[in-house]
């Protein structure tokens, strides 16, 4: 698994979202993700609308992933 795969399935899952991904050795990794869809939740909630993207995926092949989530305003 690479950072870059993981972008791609983070941004096709959560429309009009932008996430920056990193991680060195192909299992753990850490992604900021900004979406106006975050608006309103609960940081618990914003974090199971990125693993929703990631399916199973999420204890497999990525073991670990650090979460920061943002709406646009909260960048600002």
């Amino acid at each position: 698994m690479d950072a870059e795969t993981i972008r791609n399935l983070i941004e096709t899952g959560l429309p009009d979202s932008q996430a920056q991904v990193q991680g060195e050795d192909g299992v753990h990794f850490e992604a900021t993700v900004i979406c106006a869809a975050f608006a309103g939740k609960l940081p618990l909630a914003r974090h199971r609308m990125v693993y929703a993207t990631l399916g199973d995926l999420m204890g497999g092949a990525i073991h670990a992933l650090a979460l920061k989530t943002l709406t646009p305003d909260e960048v600002r």
